[in-house]
Parts: C-alpha cells; structure tokens; sequence
C-alpha cells in the first residue's frame, strides 16, 4: 500500500492513530497478535520489524555487530541504525518486556525442577 501525499486533517490523523494503538493493545494473546499482523501487513515489513527487535535484544546482550549481522542476515547499517535507537523510550520497553519474560521462564524452570526434586512421583 502506497500512502498518500495528501495529508489528513490532524484531527482524524490522531484518532485513527488512537484507535489503531487501541486495537494492538486489546490484542490478548500471541496468537491474536499472529493473526492481526499477517493480514495488515505483508512478510517484509513483518520481518523488518521482527529483525529490528532481534537486533535490539543481540545489542543488549553484547553480541557483536559481525554476530549479529551473519546470524540475523542484516546489514551494518540496520544494526547501526537500532543502536542509535537504542536507549529509546520504544526499543527500552520492548527490551524490558523480553528480560521480564526470560526471567519468568528461568525461574519457572528452576521452580519446576526443585519441587520434582522435593515433591513424591506419583
């Protein structure tokens, strides 16, 4: 889809922009969230967006630029664009999010096997 040159009343411009927000944050599930992007946006910008977080998440983790590079297939200039970006309000919420659930999963792990350690087998 090609955008318009012609610009939107501001006024309209915001309330699309609210309710379009709105819709992704009533997203529930990853699956709702599967079905929603796949039919408003095609592959490539799905993948863009998917690689700049992986991106993001490689930096925070000191991954190196060659590492990053050859294992997400990007160029230089993509994995230099998201470090400029990095410390962003967007990129620090994202990165926030995906600690918070590594940690979740690591804990959840940890618990699992002490209690399968302590617990009877049935």
């Amino acid at each position: 889809m090609k955008i318009s040159e012609k610009k939107l009343n501001k006024g309209l411009e915001k309330e699309i922009f609210q309710i379009f927000y709105q819709t992704i944050a009533d997203l529930k599930t990853p699956e709702e969230v599967e079905i929603f992007f796949k039919d408003f946006l095609s592959l490539t910008p799905r993948t863009a967006l998917a690689k700049k977080l992986a991106v993001a998440v490689f930096l925070d983790k000191k991954r190196s630029y060659e590492n990053i590079k050859s294992t997400l297939k990007v160029s230089s200039s993509t994995v230099a664009e998201v470090y400029k970006h990095l410390d962003s309000p967007g990129f620090q919420l994202a990165l926030k999010k995906i600690k918070a659930e590594e940690w979740a999963d690591k804990w959840s792990k940890r618990i699992d096997s002490l209690l399968g350690k302590i617990l009877p087998k049935k």
